[in-house]
């Protein structure tokens, strides 16, 4: 299983800098789904605003999961 990004398919990786309103972070750590009805989550240190961390759903930063053998995909 791998998180990617929806817009070229790359992966997601610790150090990558995203952007979530405009504001830019660094994904610090990658939660892979624990159950089939979770979407795991992305754990990010803003490079602004104090630096304080976020956790967020892959869909935040516009990531999903490849290769879920637990949903039958």
């Amino acid at each position: 299983m791998q998180l990617v990004y929806e817009c070229n398919n790359e992966p997601v990786l610790t150090g990558d800098v995203v952007h979530v309103r405009n504001v830019p972070y660094v994904v610090e750590r990658i939660v892979e789904p624990h159950k089939p009805s979770s979407s795991g989550r992305v754990w990010c240190r803003s490079m602004c605003e104090g630096k304080y961390f976020a956790e967020w759903f892959p869909s935040v930063i516009k990531a999903t999961w490849t290769g879920r053998t637990d949903q039958g995909n």
